[in-house]
């Protein structure tokens, strides 16, 4: 072999090593983001798990909000029939945010409601909720994390070839809904 061969034959086995680096660290953070979209997913089941609970708490206290409990009930129904997979997390994503939204209402309306406010089931049914509400906070956030990472690899040259080629894309970042972002007005649920 002359000298011409084995620098060529280097050349290729570098460019065939950096390509494979890239496909495994592709690949990693692409699984990245399904386990953080699995712990959100985690998460968001002992809230599922938990709402049928505070609401039949609620139910016995809360004839006038009956339209809000059975909309909750609905929304859950909704959300657990969704597959786990990278295909249904938007849609997953935006049934969580209706539910988060109707679950504060439902909290706001419990002020009206003195002696179910005083009710020990009941509190520690709240509790518990605010609890889950900060874990899914949290699996949010590493959620996100997960997706800058797989999103910068798939969008910066080299890995961005890459990705093209073997079909990995960008994923969406978990967004609050816009109307989360506005001030609540505790007289608005307490009509």
């Amino acid at each position: 072999m002359n000298i011409t061969t084995i620098v060529a034959l280097a050349v290729a086995a570098v460019i065939i090593f950096g390509f494979y680096g890239m496909y495994v660290s592709l690949i990693r953070k692409k699984n990245k983001v399904m386990e953080a979209f699995s712990s959100i997913s985690v998460q968001l089941k002992k809230r599922y798990d938990l709402i049928p609970n505070i609401l039949t708490i609620a139910g016995k206290f809360m004839e006038h909000e009956k339209s809000l409990l059975e909309e909750v009930t609905k929304l859950r129904t909704q959300a657990i029939s969704l597959p786990d997979d990278i295909n249904s997390i938007s849609k997953k994503l935006e049934l969580d945010s209706q539910i988060k939204s109707r679950m504060g209402q439902i909290m706001v309306a419990v002020e009206n409601y003195p002696q179910l406010k005083s009710d020990q089931t009941m509190v520690h049914a709240m509790q518990t909720y605010n609890e889950v509400e900060e874990h899914i906070a949290a699996a949010r956030r590493f959620y996100n994390s997960a997706v800058l990472e797989l999103n910068n690899a798939v969008e910066i040259f080299p890995s961005s070839i890459v990705a093209g080629m073997i079909g990995v894309g960008k994923q969406e970042f978990f967004k609050v809904d816009e109307a989360e972002t506005k001030p609540v007005n505790a007289a608005d649920y307490l009509k």
